[in-house]
C-alpha cells in the first residue's frame, strides 16, 4: 500500500502577504507595488503644485480637489494597511518613513477643519516618500554608502563641535571689534553686537546680503581677513569627514540584502543571515 502524500504546506495568511508586498523589495510583488506607488506619489505631488498655479485652479478646481482627496484615501488604506500586517505597529508609526506616511495624509484631512486654512499645500511633504526610490531601484551601493557617511560624521562630532566653537568664538570677536570701529558712524548698520555677528556670519559664509558693509578703512580691512578667513574654513568639515571615510573599513558592495525585518523594520542585513542583527528576531526566507 502507497503511502499517502504529504499534506502541501498551509497557505501564508493575508497579513503576511501583504507584508511581502509591501515591505519586501526583493520580491517581484513588492518591486511592482513600490513601482506604482512611487508613480501616485508624484502624481500627488503634482496635483498639489498644479493647484497652487490660480489660473489652473480655477479652470480645473473640481477635478483637482477630487483627484487630492483621491490620494489621500488610497495613501490613507495603504498606510493603515502598513499598521496591521507588521508585529509591531507602533515601530513602524514612529519610524521615520512611517511619521513622513502619517505626514503626507494629514494636511488634506486638516482642510475639513473651520479653524484650519491653507494646510493642503503642506502636502508636498509626501514627495519624502520618494525616497523610497534607493529601496525599490535596488541602489544597494547608495544604501551602503550613505550607512558609510552617517558612520564617519558620527565619529568626527566632536571635531565638528570644536571647530564650530572656534567659528563662534570668532563670530563674536570680528562681532564686537566690527561694533567699535562702525558703530560710531551715523547710518553704518553696526547698531549693536548682535547685528555686527550677524554680519560677521553672514560674511564668513560668503554669502555677502550687502543690507550691511563696512564704510571705514579699518572695516573694509577686517572684512577682507574675514571673508578669507570664511573661505578657509569651507575645506575644514570635510577634512574631518573624508578622514573617517578613508579610515573606516566597510564592507564590499553587494554583501547586504534589502531583507526587510518584521519585528523592527531593519534593513542592511548580510544575505546569509536568518536573524535579524538588530533585534535578533527571525529573518523572512
Amino acid at each position: 500500500m502507497s503511502e499517502a502524500p504529504p499534506d502541501p504546506p498551509p497557505a501564508a495568511n493575508w497579513r503576511d502577504r501583504w507584508y511581502v508586498i509591501i515591505f519586501e523589495h526583493d520580491t517581484p510583488a513588492g518591486k511592482r507595488f513600490d513601482v506604482w506607488l512611487l508613480w501616485a506619489i508624484l502624481l500627488s505631488v503634482l496635483v498639489v503644485m498644479l493647484e497652487s498655479v490660480g489660473a489652473i485652479k480655477a479652470r480645473y478646481e473640481t477635478l483637482l480637489l477630487a483627484a487630492e482627496w483621491g490620494f489621500t484615501i488610497l495613501f490613507t488604506a495603504e498606510y493603515v494597511v502598513r499598521l496591521l500586517v507588521v508585529r509591531r505597529p507602533w515601530r513602524y508609526a514612529v519610524s521615520f518613513f512611517g511619521i513622513v506616511d502619517l505626514l503626507s495624509i494629514l494636511p488634506t484631512f486638516l482642510t475639513l477643519l473651520p479653524f484650519v486654512s491653507g494646510s493642503q499645500g503642506l502636502a508636498t511633504v509626501r514627495s519624502l516618500r520618494l525616497l523610497r526610490a534607493f529601496r525599490i531601484f535596488k541602489i544597494g551601493k547608495m544604501l551602503t554608502e550613505a550607512d558609510a557617511l552617517k558612520q564617519a560624521v558620527s565619529m568626527s562630532r566632536a571635531k565638528i563641535a570644536v571647530f564650530l566653537s572656534a567659528v563662534l568664538i570668532a563670530v563674536v570677536i570680528v562681532g564686537s571689534a566690527m561694533y567699535v570701529v562702525e558703530g560710531r558712524l551715523e547710518g553704518s548698520g553696526f547698531t549693536s553686537i548682535p547685528t555686527s555677528m550677524y554680519w560677521a556670519v553672514v560674511t564668513m559664509t560668503t554669502v555677502g546680503y550687502g543690507d550691511i558693509a563696512p564704510v571705514t578703512p579699518l572695516g573694509k580691512f577686517i572684512a577682507g581677513m574675514m571673508m578669507l578667513f570664511g573661505y578657509s574654513l569651507i575645506i575644514v568639515p570635510t577634512g574631518f569627514v573624508s578622514a573617517e571615510l578613508v579610515g573606516n573599513k566597510q564592507k564590499a558592495p553587494g554583501t547586504l540584502s534589502l531583507r526587510t525585518c518584521a519585528a523592527c523594520l531593519s534593513e542592511g542585513h548580510d544575505k546569509d543571515a536568518s536573524h535579524c542583527k538588530y533585534c535578533g528576531e527571525p529573518l523572512p526566507a
